[in-house]
C-alpha cells in the first residue's frame, strides 16, 4: 500500500491549497475527508463478509464431521443391539428346545413342551404420542361450575384493584 508521510501529506496540501484556493478548500477537504469514511467503512463490510463466509465453511465441515460422527455411533450402537438380540434370541431358542426335548413337566415352566411365550414380546407396545389439538377446552367447559369454584378456576377478568378490593379484610 502507499506510505504517506508528514512530508508528502504536507506537500499535497500546499499543492492543494494553490490549486483549489482557500475559501473551497475547507469543503473540498470535508467532501474527501466523507469519500475516506465511506471507503473504509465499506472496506470493513467486505473484510467482515469475507469472515462470516469462512467461518460459515468451518462450521459447515463441523456439522458434516459431528454428522458423521453420529452416524458411526449410531451404527455401532445398531450393530451391539443386534448382535445382542441374535444372542438372546439364540439363547431363547436354546431354552426353548431344551424345555420341548426333556417333556412337559409343572417345575420347568412350560405347558406341553410349546415355547410360544419365548416368542411373545416382553412388554406391550407403548401407543403413540397424539397431540390433544382443542379438546382441552372441550374438557375444561365440560367441568362443573362448582367444581370450577372450588379449584378456583377464574371464570371472569378482575383488574388488580378490584381482586385487592375483594380480598380485603373487613
Amino acid at each position: 500500500m502507499i506510505d504517506f508521510g508528514f512530508d508528502k501529506l504536507a506537500l499535497i496540501g500546499a499543492v492543494a491549497l494553490i490549486v483549489i484556493g482557500p475559501e473551497k478548500l475547507p469543503k473540498v477537504a470535508r467532501t474527501v475527508g466523507h469519500l475516506v469514511g465511506k471507503a473504509q467503512r465499506y472496506v470493513a463490510d467486505v473484510k467482515a463478509e469475507v469472515n462470516r463466509s469462512i467461518e460459515l465453511e468451518e462450521l459447515k465441515k463441523m456439522k458434516t464431521q459431528f454428522e458423521t460422527a453420529a452416524r458411526d455411533v449410531e451404527q455401532s450402537v445398531q450393530q451391539e443391539v443386534n448382535s445382542a438380540n441374535a444372542s438372546m434370541s439364540s439363547s431363547w431358542e436354546g431354552l426353548g428346545s431344551d424345555a420341548s426335548t426333556t417333556g412337559s413337566t409343572p417345575g420347568n415352566g412350560s405347558s406341553d413342551g410349546n415355547s410360544d411365550w419365548a416368542q411373545q414380546p416382553l412388554q406391550a407396545p407403548v401407543p403413540a404420542y397424539t397431540h390433544p389439538k382443542k379438546k382441552w377446552r372441550l374438557r375444561r367447559a365440560a367441568l362443573p361450575i362448582w367444581y370450577k369454584q372450588r379449584q378456583g378456576v377464574r371464570s371472569r377478568a378482575q383488574s388488580g384493584a378490584a381482586r385487592v378490593a375483594r380480598f380485603r379484610p373487613k
